[in-house]
């Protein structure tokens, strides 16, 4: 089957890519730059520019099998001016919008389209528990990804669609875990504010399976929360980072300093959160393999107790 993955070149493509490819797939990656596929692969870039419109590389979505959307800005990395956040909306916005022309022009549309979506979606939640027919929040986030899902459910006549919303994805090698580091390893760890934020977490390996069994599972659609059973508040988590690394874990980082360094991105990533859960997947069979957030960071950074504990 051919799958054509939008925005796949960053910490969620490739090791997406890689995934699907071992499965025999024919990956397309639509990307702002064309690139050879290396000899004896199953994977090729395409050239696509993400704007709300198509162009050439639509071709590549008529009679595709699937279509999974990642493209977008990171929310993460730059202080969020008013340019920022309409560069966060917009990219979001005009490249699903590019996607979904595509798909209700193609004379064989794609079976399923997955389409990125993340927990921001519901807004600060406190600790009330999260499944996936909670309704929107009402901040910078949950109105981003109200839109985001708005366009891509365009093409629902035409295609079975999931909206993959997304929590903190984690590995050793990306997303948001690296910039944790450094703190815990000169033993000034801890955590976040007052801690008591609920931050929805998954390992990367546990997300990609998640999508892979959503390109698969037919009865798969609508919402469906990409995070791990177990979401832990910041301070556990802080405590599970620091067991994982055997580092102390218990000097807070105060809230005014880090509205002060990073302003409104820091209420909304970092002292405050969602406790989503991933009712949709565990009620439709799909099995994690990091249930717990110890079972998780044990992982990937090779913590006896926690690899026993897998096992």
């Amino acid at each position: 089957m051919k799958i054509v993955i939008a925005g796949g070149s960053g910490f969620l493509g490739p090791p997406l890519a890689g995934a699907l490819a071992s499965e025999g797939h024919e990956i397309v990656n639509l990307s702002r730059r064309a690139a050879p596929a290396g000899a004896g692969t199953r994977s090729r870039a395409v050239a696509w520019t993400p704007d709300g419109s198509t162009g050439a590389w639509a071709a590549e979505i008529d009679g595709a099998g699937a279509v999974v959307n990642l493209a977008g800005e990171s929310i993460a990395g730059k202080r969020w001016t008013a340019a920022q956040k309409r560069r966060i909306l917009e990219s979001r916005v005009q490249a699903t919008r590019s996607l979904v022309t595509a798909i209700l022009a193609a004379k064989t549309p794609p079976a399923v389209f997955v389409s990125g979506s993340a927990v921001g979606f519901y807004g600060p939640r406190g600790d009330e528990k999260i499944p996936e027919e909670t309704p929107a929040g009402s901040d910078f986030l949950a109105d981003v990804c109200v839109q985001w899902e708005a366009e891509a459910q365009r093409a629902k006549p035409a295609t079975r669609l999931v909206l993959m919303r997304t929590g903190l994805v984690l590995a050793r090698d990306g997303g948001a875990l690296p910039q944790m580091l450094p703190p815990f390893r000169f033993g000034a760890g801890g955590p976040v504010g007052s801690g008591r934020q609920y931050w929805p977490w998954i390992h990367r390996a546990d997300w990609v399976a998640l999508v892979q069994w959503a390109v698969r599972t037919t009865s798969v659609a609508g919402p469906t929360n990409g995070t791990a059973p177990n979401p832990v508040t910041n301070a556990e988590f802080a405590r599970a980072l620091g067991r994982a690394m055997h580092r102390p874990a218990f000097m807070p980082a105060p809230a005014f300093a880090l509205k002060l360094l990073l302003g409104e991105m820091a209420e909304s990533l970092l002292l405050s959160g969602q406790r989503a859960v991933p009712e949709r997947a565990e009620q439709l069979g799909f099995t994690f393999r990091y249930r717990t957030v110890d079972e998780a960071l044990g992982a990937l950074f090779n913590t006896p107790r926690a690899s026993a504990a897998r096992r």
